[in-house]
């Protein structure tokens, strides 16, 4: 079996149950608490961990910029992840992790890595309405002591928390030309949906979401965003039910569903699912709209049932892909 082949077929497996791996690292000391806490990233966003090779400083870079390295023949920046999130490292920044997000590829330059975890999107909450910063989307959750252990002092360990780091806003942030804003003028038609239709947007980046709109707004589509794929879903199902009570179409409702892949509590896979498995929902149209790119994410996307998939973030690409599923 191909590598790509064993990529799906774990990433199916993983999805199928809501759930996905998570790689923890350390960037050192915080300024506020002097605590060494854990930060997480999406396996499938990793591409390698490099111990740090050299790095050559660019004049008039970012501040959070350490310089540009040659891994494998590819030039790529290097980010300073913990000045961009105030944590001093104790041991120097010792390891980088290569990732490719929304098209482009960049290393985050981090203190030390710790593990791969697996886990369910469940335990994964968004971090919005009590973390005030942008560079953190959801924390998650993970056990406390393998198997229930106690701690010294007889009580059950806590559960650790891991903040997320929304890399969609880390990557605007120090590489502003990566995630140009939408040019109405480059969109195209708008939209013809029926009078009251709308689209149903999900994504738990506050960027990614100020990023639809605008893209929507330009082509002429109400849309109503929310957070995770159980907010999206919630309120599908609620809009089916007022729908079919008031004897009305659903698609007199809603006219396409937009959907990340990684959210707090259900990812967009699982969203997906559900959508095509319910009676009701199975005739709307779906587009899976994420920074997880590549042939793996592509080939379950068509698993999973979507009508599309379009990698993050080009307006054009976007509204193009949006245009031809509703035609269609």
């Amino acid at each position: 079996m191909s590598s790509s082949m064993r990529d799906i077929d774990e990433r199916t497996n993983l999805t199928n149950n809501n759930q996905f791996e998570l790689l923890l690292f350390r960037l050192g000391e915080a300024e506020h608490s002097g605590q060494s806490e854990l930060f997480g990233i999406n396996v499938f966003k990793v591409r390698e961990i490099l111990v740090m090779p050299p790095v050559t400083t660019v004049v008039g870079a970012d501040p959070s910029i350490l310089g540009m390295a040659d891994i494998r023949g590819q030039v790529i920046p290097v980010i300073d992840l913990p000045r961009l999130v105030g944590c001093k490292p104790r041991g120097g920044l010792g390891i980088l992790l290569v990732t490719e997000y929304a098209r482009s590829t960049q290393g985050f330059a981090v203190e030390a890595v710790e593990e791969i975890v697996r886990l369910e999107w469940n335990q994964v909450h968004s971090a919005e309405a009590s973390v005030r910063t942008g560079h953190v989307t959801s924390i998650a959750k993970l056990d406390g002591g393998a198997d229930g252990a106690e701690g010294a002092d007889g009580n059950p360990e806590a559960a650790r928390l891991v903040q997320v780091l929304d890399v969609e806003q880390i990557l605007r942030d120090v590489l502003p030309t990566r995630q140009p804003d939408v040019d109405p003028g480059e969109v195209g038609p708008q939209l013809q949906l029926r009078p009251g239709a709308k689209v149903i947007a999900a994504d738990d980046s506050a960027l990614a979401r100020g990023l639809i709109e605008q893209g929507l707004k330009a082509l002429g589509a109400p849309v109503v965003m929310t957070k995770s794929g159980k907010e999206a879903w919630e309120l599908l199902d609620r809009i089916a039910a007022e729908a079919a009570s008031h004897g009305r179409p659903l698609q007199d409702e809603v006219a396409l569903v937009l959907t990340d892949l990684e959210m707090p509590e259900m990812d967009g896979f699982t969203l997906t699912r559900k959508i095509k498995a319910d009676s009701r929902l199975k005739s709307l149209p779906v587009v899976i709209h994420s920074s997880l790119s590549g042939e793996a994410s592509e080939e379950h996307v068509r698993k999973v049932g979507a009508d599309a998939y379009v990698a993050k973030f080009v307006a054009k690409e976007l509204a193009d892909t949006i245009r031809a599923v509703l035609t269609r």
